[in-house]
């Protein structure tokens, strides 16, 4: 276990900032933060507070870490590195920064707490003081030098107990407001949409810049476009068939995925007529409306084999205006080997008509195989274009390829460690603090990766069309599962690891489900299965 950091990434002013922080991160229980680089500014004055340690039930300790060289010679702190020799004062700016977070906290109206226990200490991770070391403001105690490094907690746990008959120190509960206070959102609701707004629209403009890719293939019928999460597949796939329908051809889009289908026809909808393609749900619902018979939604042969074998044969005796000149399918990858031969029967020119794939192999998360039985031309999307850069990185291991990150820095990525059992409570949790924080309904989504929350439950009873409507009135928060969840995001998501059906597909569900949040991710689950299931990298990431 390890402390968390914040920022994720920081920017260290000196290799021993970063020495540091790291060692002591690993030393830390789970429950304690690390803060690096925090800046307090007040009427007089600006200070960089190095290294800030809240640890429940321990303390707030402020920290000024010195690199190169550092001696006290005739009262003077002197630091020598890189050629030079200077004058500094470790110990005053320790203990300036040290009360400007205690008055920080003290005007912030989200601390109500008194103050806390806190010290202040200095770091020296190249100096080795001598035996016997005291200083008028600095004792043995206060400075950790380079033997000291190695258990620097231990440390400052041991300094922070020679003020507990001063003050309390902080609870857990005490310790997320204080993160809260200095890294979290912190904005007003009103402001807060104005954030999200403006992200949407960066976000967008940065999308429409694929539409290079489908300039320099528009001679080219029949291409497979492969990208991970993020990378705009279903912006492009949808510009495809806007822009082959405006040239005259009769086009299908289609997908596997119910909301990702009824997502399509909401954005097509918004288009001119002549822009609208002819077709546009998913694979299945294209045969049911040429005369197939629906089934159960628990008959999985019915939807793997019976329903795209009649296709095959209603096909053929379609009347040639009801065939397509192009089709284009979104999420490619969760199409069975056997709905292919369907797919090129619905081709007025099955052997040369256009077809145009979108797929991320990364999320293939369904037991099923398959691939196009014609040849495609590979064009590879290597850009994350809406992930924030700390949830990109949550996921960034477990893609198929490397991907360029472009979509902005943004808040650290929360985690939640609860038993498995317990992540459905503690996303329920994470919700209502989001709310609390002035995030709007229609912003944040509840997903889980193995049993259905309650209340998707419950809304799924009532039928798969108004549940999917729920999707977009904004009148709550939308509560769903990774697997339908796929080629969908929110501005925010909590997602609930509670477990998985099938180990053998785990890693793909854990993609799915930490890339659909485009500006803020929560995770709540047991920190050693992510780990069995998204290796180390994810984890990692999560607690760092």
């Amino acid at each position: 276990m390890a402390a968390r950091r914040y920022p994720a990434e920081p920017v260290y002013e000196s290799h021993a900032e970063r020495s540091f922080s790291e060692a002591l991160c690993e030393q830390l229980p789970d429950d304690a933060v690390v803060i690096c680089g925090q800046v307090f500014s007040d009427r007089k004055q600006d200070r960089e507070a190095d290294v800030i340690v809240a640890w429940p039930g321990f303390g707030i300790a402020v920290i000024e870490v010195k690199g190169g060289s550092v001696s006290l010679r005739g009262g003077e702190w002197r630091q020598v590195g890189g050629g030079i020799d200077k004058r500094i004062w470790p110990v005053d700016q320790a203990k300036k920064c040290k009360y400007l977070l205690r008055d920080y906290l003290r005007r912030d109206r989200r601390w109500t707490s008194g103050d806390p226990r806190m010290v202040h200490l200095v770091a020296l991770p190249a100096t080795t003081l001598p035996d016997g070391f005291e200083a008028p403001d600095a004792p043995r105690w206060m400075v950790l030098d380079s033997t000291d490094t190695p258990h620097a907690a231990e440390r400052i746990a041991s300094a922070l107990r020679q003020l507990e008959h001063d003050t309390q120190p902080p609870s857990a509960d005490e310790v997320e407001q204080l993160v809260d206070c200095l890294v979290g959102v912190g904005i007003p609701q009103q402001d807060l949409l104005a954030t999200l707004h403006e992200r949407e629209a960066e976000c967008d403009l940065l999308t429409r810049d694929q539409a290079r890719v489908l300039d320099m293939l528009e001679d080219n019928p029949r291409v497979e476009i492969r990208g991970g999460a993020g990378s705009g597949k279903t912006w492009l796939a949808l510009e495809k068939a806007r822009r082959l329908t405006l040239a005259g051809q009769r086009v299908a889009v289609m997908c596997y995925s119910r909301g990702l289908a009824e997502f399509l026809k909401r954005r097509v909808a918004t288009w001119r007529p002549k822009e609208q393609p002819a077709y546009v749900g998913t694979f299945h619902y294209l045969g049911i409306s040429w005369g197939v018979g629906e089934g159960s939604d628990d008959d999985s042969r019915y939807w793997e084999e019976y329903l795209p074998g009649e296709m095959v044969a209603l096909a053929g005796a379609l009347p040639e205006a009801e065939r397509f000149d192009a089709i284009v399918i979104d999420e490619a990858q969760d199409f069975a080997e056997s709905w292919w031969p369907a797919v090129l029967a619905a081709l007025r020119r099955p052997d040369d008509g256009c077809l145009y794939v979108f797929a991320d192999e990364g999320q293939r998360v369904f037991a099923r195989q398959g691939r196009p039985p014609v040849a495609l031309t590979p064009i590879n999307l290597t850009e994350n274009l809406r992930n924030t850069k700390q949830i990109a990185g949550t996921f960034g291991s477990l893609t198929t390829s490397q991907m360029k990150n472009r979509g902005g820095n943004g808040v650290p990525v929360r985690f939640v460690q609860c038993p498995t059992d317990d992540a459905l409570d503690a996303a329920d949790d994470a919700i209502e603090a989001l709310l609390d924080d002035g995030w709007p309904y229609e912003a944040v989504a509840l997903l889980t990766t193995y049993r259905r929350h309650p209340e998707q439950a419950a809304r799924q009873n009532t039928g798969q069309e108004a549940y999917w409507s729920s999707f977009w009135d904004g009148e709550d928060v939308f509560y769903g599962h990774v697997l339908g969840f796929k080629g969908l995001e929110r501005p925010a998501v909590v997602l609930a690891v509670n477990g998985f059906r099938d180990e053998d597909r785990a890693r793909e569900m854990l993609y799915v489900g930490l890339s659909r949040a485009r500006d803020l991710l929560v995770v709540c689950g047991d920190l050693e299965l992510i780990r069995r299931v998204g290796g180390e990298a994810v984890a990692r990431r999560l607690t760092s």
